[in-house]
């Protein structure tokens, strides 16, 4: 179960490039189990890391810089996280410490498996990605006001349907939100054993 969002201040992590690609995020090569953990050493690897084998951090790469060790959100470009619809790659992102993601548009997929994550995907326009950029300096975005704004007061919205908002701002994923319906579904099933009787045939010892 991810932690309730509600509000985060951070500075931007920003990493300005178009179609980001879940291959990028976290290469098929670091994926070495089906768990959501045991990820984050992956996060980037291909641009993180000098060479493909070794561990050592390419000192150009903005997730070795020191400035943004404690950034929970990511500024990028166009149609992040496109590609395979490996949910590693939010698994990665969420276990390295991201909550935000600021971009100007998503793979849908992708987008999908943040929200089931604890991840907040934000669509933000051109102009409002650059000023963050230009800025470098914290945002704070709010979920209940679906609104991004930066240390200099500009404000931005932001759409987000009610489902992924109340999964997000509970730390809901699919199954709990299912959960919520229990008395709903006990209630059909009921209606449905007296109906159909034969499909709820006990097991015998």
């Amino acid at each position: 179960m991810a932690q309730p969002l509600s509000q985060i201040t951070s500075l931007p992590l920003p990493l300005l490039r178009d179609n980001v690609d879940t291959d990028q995020i976290i290469p098929s090569r670091e994926m070495k189990s089906t768990g959501k953990t045991g990820l984050a050493g992956g996060l980037f690897a291909g641009w993180r890391y000098i060479g493909t084998s070794g561990r050592e951090p390419d000192p150009a790469f903005v997730l070795n810089n020191p400035r943004y060790a404690q950034s929970e959100v990511i500024l990028a470009g166009r149609n992040f996280g496109c590609g395979s619809s490996r949910e590693h790659a939010v698994w990665a992102l969420a276990e390295f410490g991201f909550r935000a993601i600021l971009a100007e548009s998503f793979a849908p997929i992708f987008a999908g498996n943040c929200v089931r994550n604890g991840i907040v995907p934000i669509v933000l326009e051109a102009d409002a990605i650059a000023a963050i950029s230009v800025s470098d300096a914290p945002v704070t975005i709010r979920l209940d006001e679906q609104d991004v704004t930066s240390a200099d007061g500009q404000r931005w919205t932001f759409a987000i349907d009610a489902e992924a908002k109340a999964m997000l701002r509970h730390g809901l994923d699919a199954i709990d939100l299912t959960l919520q319906q229990a008395q709903r579904i006990a209630e059909w099933q009921g209606c449905d054993r007296a109906a159909r009787p034969w499909i709820y045939l006990e097991e015998t010892a």
